[in-house]
């Protein structure tokens, strides 16, 4: 190859890392990049949240409150209670009491998600029966976290 051949081919090649790198050193830093605010979800998502809470993860039937004739207490709706079943053979990693959920306190986004979705907690250990393991879907379970938070994390008490 001639000497000059070799010289274009050399410039051209230095010539187009230049133009990467610099295109690569122009843009933000992700770590330096603003934050965009989380985007409000949209009311369909909060009622399709409701409606897997109420109706199919039945969540209030062991983190909401029950009155002395066993009936749940809507005044403390999700608020955390007790655990009212007990498992029929003797388990060590029985949970005694459910966390409260409304208005998700405690609880990342990405936390809840984890739980839903594959059933590991917020310490990276599998939730503790008698907690169901849910394998939702990530939309499910925005949406469950949505409504959760939508919720007053108190209730006036009567």
């Amino acid at each position: 190859m001639k000497a000059s051949h070799r010289l274009t081919v050399c410039l051209a090649a230095l010539l187009a890392a230049g133009m990467g790198a610099s295109q690569l050193f122009s843009r933000e830093h992700p770590a330096q990049a603003p934050q965009k605010a989380a985007a409000a979800p949209a009311p369909s998502d909060i009622e399709r949240g409701r409606y897997l809470v109420e109706n199919v993860a039945m969540c209030e039937e062991c983190h909401t409150p029950r009155d002395a004739n066993g009936n749940l207490d809507e005044s403390r709706k999700l608020q955390g209670a007790s655990i009212w079943i007990t498992p029929v053979h003797p388990m060590t990693n029985w949970s005694m009491r459910a966390p409260a959920l409304a208005g998700f306190p405690g609880f990342t986004d990405e936390q809840g998600a984890q739980i839903l979705e594959k059933g590991i907690g917020p310490n990276g250990l599998p939730i503790q029966p008698p907690m169901h393991v849910y394998h939702m879907t990530h939309a499910d379970a925005r949406a469950i976290i949505a409504y959760l938070r939508s919720l007053p994390s108190t209730y006036p008490q009567e």
